[in-house]
């Protein structure tokens, strides 16, 4: 499974250029299935969950290489429709391959997919998406069989502006005859980059970014050359880190106006943060101040996925912050090994309070998934002696090097394999 070694205490200092946005490219990958010819994946992040979307588009029959650090997707030749359970549980984004197949072929047959325990994460919305534009499904034996060879425009109203939901509608409404009005729709400016690829193939999709997002289906696609957007999760992890270790970081190539939010957080508990027009530098002396009461919500609101790195980040602070996860049932699996570094950290539920510790102690200390893996890293920076995180795999999911980063930026820590 792996592991990371991190010998806290030292302070963080230097430059890095953040990678591809994982929450971005994944849906991409998806949509290149509905142009049918060469896409070229700029920026694409080497990740475990990349790996995974790439090994479905080839058993699907697409080509799928690397090259020069792009991937570079053919989807002329499809061979199948179906996904078998193997890959779909490798991560939980292959359902947004739903929509892609069901708009290219006309029916689909998928199994649940995997991913990190974090609750229930129910894709009700997503049948529900599909199944307005005339889609078939029928659920048995923990697969879906799914028709639609004849889908038409319509009418879809989501529940809650669901991330994924959204994205799927968008990928089978391209294959609607008609238009497809998307109303609820989820925010996050990965969508807006799903829109930008689709655009360059040549789809009429408009509004992502907003609640509202209009789709023209059955335009003739083509391939094209994208280039994904900085992640802006990675992005507020390395600027927690360097919080709360102290130091002065700049980050290359991100987009601050993406991580509101956690800057202005990190603001509040002491830091200094000047954006530029690609880049963020955040200065900081070390020890934190708590922070007004953090709620998770859909963008534009507090990222969910940024919620454990700037609970790590807080450990040392002087006071008292309260955490409030409302997106996720089980999103505080990362406080019960923090509290084996001598975190104090309460949890209720939904809510977890954190009181500031004058110091960490180092402890070995294990990844229950993604986020809170790399959150696990952050209090090791700054714990007293040498920690190591292990079943790093979940890190590896979302992260290309987070040693190798942090290394770069003065971190004594050091990728292992076991």
């Amino acid at each position: 499974m792996g592991s990371i070694t991190i010998e806290g205490g030292h302070r963080l200092s230097g430059e890095t250029v953040v990678q591809g946005a994982k929450n971005s490219v994944l849906p991409v990958l998806a949509a290149t299935l509905l142009c049918g010819g060469a896409c070229r994946i700029r920026r694409c992040p080497r990740l475990s969950d990349v790996d995974a979307a790439a090994d479905i588009l080839r058993y699907l029959g697409c080509r799928a290489d690397w090259e020069d650090g792009d991937l570079l997707v053919d989807s002329s030749v499809l061979t199948r429709c179906d996904i078998p359970q193997t890959l779909m549980r490798r991560m939980r984004s292959s359902v947004i391959f739903l929509g892609a197949i069901l708009a290219r072929c006309g029916w689909a047959e998928l199994s649940y997919p995997g991913g990190c325990e974090l609750g229930p994460r129910p894709i009700d919305l997503h049948l529900a998406a599909l199944r307005t534009l005339g889609a078939s499904i029928e659920e048995s034996g923990g697969k879906l069989y799914c028709q639609g060879r004849h889908l038409r425009g319509g009418q879809i109203v989501l529940a809650i502006p669901s991330v994924g939901a959204t994205e799927n509608a968008i990928l089978a409404a391209c294959g609607a005859e008609g238009v497809t009005v998307i109303t609820n729709a989820a925010r996050e400016p990965e969508i807006a980059d799903l829109q930008d690829f689709l655009c360059a193939c040549g789809a009429e999709v408009r509004g992502a970014g907003g609640s509202v997002i209009t789709v023209e289906g059955l335009k003739p696609l083509h391939g094209c050359v994208h280039r994904v957007i900085p992640d802006r999760i990675v992005t507020a992890t390395y600027l927690c880190a360097a919080a709360a270790c102290g130091g002065d970081i700049l980050l290359r190539g991100t987009d601050y106006r993406h991580l509101a939010t956690v800057t202005t957080a990190l603001q509040q508990a002491g830091c200094r943060i000047d954006c530029g027009e690609t880049d963020i530098r955040l200065r900081s002396e070390g020890r934190l101040q708590a922070v007004t009461p953090v709620r998770t919500a859909p963008y534009p609101g507090f990222p969910t996925d940024c919620q454990a790195v700037l609970m790590a980040a807080l450990l040392r602070s002087r006071g008292t912050t309260v955490f409030v996860e409302n997106i996720f049932e089980s999103r505080y699996r990362h406080a019960a090994e923090m509290q084996r570094m001598g975190a104090d950290i309460r949890v209720e539920g939904r809510v977890a309070v954190v009181c500031g510790v004058e110091r960490l102690h180092a402890a070995d200390v294990f990844a229950a998934d993604l986020r809170g893996g790399a959150a696990l890293v952050i209090a090791a920076l700054q714990a007293e002696g040498r920690s190591a995180v292990h079943q790093c795999r979940h890190i590896q999911r979302g992260y290309a090097d987070l040693a190798g980063d942090l290394a770069g930026l003065g971190a004594r820590v050091r990728q292992n394999t076991e």
